[in-house]
């Protein structure tokens, strides 16, 4: 009678030489490096150097000083970054849901399907992003003007005086409607994008159960591209709190509306090269940066929270 052996235990595969787990290791930080060697060069660097930038200050008696914190003192205490965060904050809070919820709009009616010529708005509404902002801000300065443009046109035509839209008044509305017309397309793109990958499934379900069109959408539509309004309403308020090029273009025809100081880039943008204050833009530049990540973060942090 045979006598079954158990099966012999495996023996413990001898550990690879140390030689060969460090060059494993040296092979992952030779892909990831040049990423890192770029994100520290264009990054990085230029974070730290300008944090450096506003320990310092330029003084007639002394040159280059170190200052410590005294720069940020100033900054805190300062009226004209104030009244222009607040300018930007106000533009933040009309301009942006403004543009979002007709992004939001746009995309439900294409995702519809009942859009007739759906491709052709899809191009249509988009395109304007395609413009640079450069050349949209000239093309709109232009039609705002009240002696040669668009508004100057029809006031002469029929006899009428429209208000000026480069009045002190109405510029912050004529530059959000820049932004707008810039972005729209953008955002409709973002929020069609999320909606084209939303389960099909999920609408057919929603047919069985007898569920409308305003139903679809506030039960399924919106709660499954959450995430991507909350990306896009971060991308907008980080824009927002950017804002540079409009005013600074418009500046030259509007200069009775538009200031230096209109919003804190271009305040930022005045003091280093008009007033060669380099220390104190970069400090201006650091505060108004933490700002818009602290705001940033609250907004994803309030956007992501399940049930809200």
């Amino acid at each position: 009678m045979t006598t079954l052996q158990p099966p012999a235990a495996a023996e413990p595969r001898p550990a690879p030489p140390p030689m060969r787990r460090d060059r494993r290791s040296w092979t992952g930080w030779g892909f990831l490096g040049p990423f890192v060697a770029v994100f520290a060069l264009v990054f990085l660097a230029p974070i730290a150097y300008s944090v450096y930038l506003s320990l310092f200050r330029d003084q007639l008696i002394g040159g280059t000083t170190f200052v410590g914190l005294d720069n940020y003192a100033e900054a805190l205490g300062d009226e004209r970054f104030w009244a222009s965060l607040g300018r930007v904050s106000l533009f933040l809070a009309v301009q942006v849901p403004i543009m979002l919820g007709i992004a939001l709009l746009v995309a439900l009616a294409l995702d519809s399907g009942r859009l007739y010529g759906r491709d052709f708005f899809r191009i249509s509404i988009f395109l304007p992003y395609a413009v640079p902002a450069v050349v949209a801000t000239l093309m709109w300065g232009f039609m705002y003007g009240t002696r040669f443009g668009l508004v100057g046109d029809i006031n002469g035509a029929l006899g009428v005086s429209l208000p000026d839209p480069l009045s002190p008044d109405l510029v912050l509305a004529s530059i959000g409607n820049i932004v707008t017309w810039e972005f729209v397309g953008y955002n409709m793109l973002i929020f069609y994008a999320a909606l084209r990958v939303v389960p099909h499934s999920l609408y057919e379900a929603a047919q069985i159960d007898g569920a409308g069109q305003i139903r679809v959408i506030t039960a399924i539509k919106l709660p499954a591209i959450r995430g991507a309004l909350v990306i896009a309403t971060i991308f907008s308020i980080i824009g927002s709190f950017q804002l540079f090029n409009e005013p600074s273009i418009l500046q030259p025809l509007a200069r009775n509306a538009i200031t230096t100081d209109y919003t804190p880039n271009y305040y930022t943008y005045a003091l280093s090269f008009n007033g060669q204050q380099h220390n104190y833009s970069a400090t201006v530049a650091i505060v108004m940066g933490l700002i818009t990540m602290v705001v940033a973060y609250a907004v994803q942090l309030r956007g992501m929270r399940k049930g809200v």
